[in-house]
């Protein structure tokens, strides 16, 4: 896979990373709570803005 690729994740992939259920996230991502964009009906998240957000969420 290239870099480019891999700077977005799926719900499937961002579960994987996050060691998180994908209920959770998808319910993180509906409230707003999780920064994430919908394309159609699918979810996708940045890898880069995902890491931000957990170091943001770490330093409160």
């Amino acid at each position: 896979m290239d870099k480019r690729s891999d700077s977005v994740l799926t719900i499937d992939e961002l579960s994987a990373y996050l060691k998180v259920a994908k209920s959770t996230l998808y319910k993180l991502a509906q409230e707003g709570k999780l920064p994430g964009q919908k394309v159609g009906r699918h979810w996708r998240f940045h890898k880069t803005v995902i890491d931000r957000w957990l170091g943001d969420k770490r330093a409160k």
